[in-house]
């Protein structure tokens, strides 16, 4: 017992300290990370986002967040797999809570997510967030290209979100077109995976369909995606309807025809030559979830974000 802790996320005496909570108490923030408000120091900053009022089909993404942390207390305490190490031995992670919004006044949502992405943006610190609906991408890719300028967007999709809309609507279906015409994304280096739907325009970005995933290796997905974004800053948002309802059975709209957890987290893995300058992790929706399928799925793509950015910097201390 002497080694022994609980509530880490609010016991914690370091931000690179690992936790030793029972995975079945405790406070749950994500991975025992420290909840705190206070920026200073952190290498990452996990933070969620719990809006669904864009959904065009089942809500309940609002409790994503929760659910998603909930799931990865399974993780903390050994060295992460597949990254063979402790994220948390050199990379300062703090739980950031979640984004305030006012449930009432869905117009100032975009503005009011904006502006808290770029206090956590603007400190130097990566940005792993946990939604929502796929809507929450918008504001929060504003708010990265602010500070590194048109990004790639590496989307694993099962739906393009490239419809029409007036740039006033709030519709998690039309982002990555919005993002195309403002310029906030370069479409030219940027790539979609697992899609498994047809939209009106495709705003030239290079699509990787739901079959074509299913005759290529992981690592040709992966070769592709890197050889595709050329070297660019990079945007990485991860929309759980990428996988077959199989393994994500608890989101908004599924899609049948869609790849394994296990071969999407073997790309995943590959990744570590991106520049990647934030993530996200969206669609979770508990209430259509069995047994936490999908928030586990969640809470493992959200890992191995971090853990490609504690190799990246690693590599980079390492010259």
């Amino acid at each position: 017992m002497a080694k022994k802790t609980i509530d880490h996320a609010f016991t914690a005496t370091s931000l690179t300290s690992s936790a030793s909570d029972p995975t079945f108490a405790g406070a749950l923030s994500f991975m025992r990370r420290r909840f705190t408000k206070d920026l200073t120091g952190a290498d990452a900053v996990v933070w969620g986002i719990p809006f669904d009022a864009a959904t065009s089909n089942r809500p309940g993404t609002r409790f994503g967040p929760q659910a998603i942390r909930r799931a990865s207390a399974i993780f903390d305490n050994d060295p992460q797999y597949p990254f063979n190490r402790d994220l948390f031995a050199e990379m300062a992670v703090i739980d950031y809570g979640d984004c305030v919004l006012d449930y009432g006044n869905h117009h100032e949502t975009p503005k009011a997510i904006e502006q808290q992405a770029r206090t956590i943006v603007d400190s130097g610190a990566f940005m792993l967030t946990l939604g929502g609906d796929h809507f929450v991408t918008w504001p929060i890719l504003k708010a990265h290209a602010a500070r590194h300028g048109p990004l790639a967007l590496v989307q694993f999709d099962a739906h393009q979100d490239t419809w029409f809309d007036d740039n006033k609507r709030i519709d998690h279906g039309s982002f990555v077109a919005r993002a195309a015409r403002d310029g906030i994304i370069d479409p030219d280096r940027s790539i979609q995976i697992g899609i498994r739907t047809h939209a009106p325009e495709d705003f030239g970005i290079h699509i990787l369909h739901g079959h074509q995933l299913e005759d290529m290796s992981a690592a040709d997905l992966a070769s592709t995606i890197i050889s595709h974004t050329r070297g660019a800053p990079s945007y990485l948002t991860f929309d759980i309807d990428c996988l077959d309802p199989a393994f994500a059975p608890g989101t908004g709209t599924p899609v049948s025809g869609g790849p394994s957890s296990a071969k999407i987290l073997s790309v995943l893995q590959r990744l570590h030559q991106l520049d990647i300058r934030g993530a996200d992790v969206v669609e979770v929706s508990p209430p259509y979830d069995h047994a936490d399928i999908t928030a586990i799925a969640g809470a493992t793509v959200a890992m191995y974000m971090l853990g490609l950015h504690a190799e990246r910097r690693a590599s980079a201390s390492h010259g």
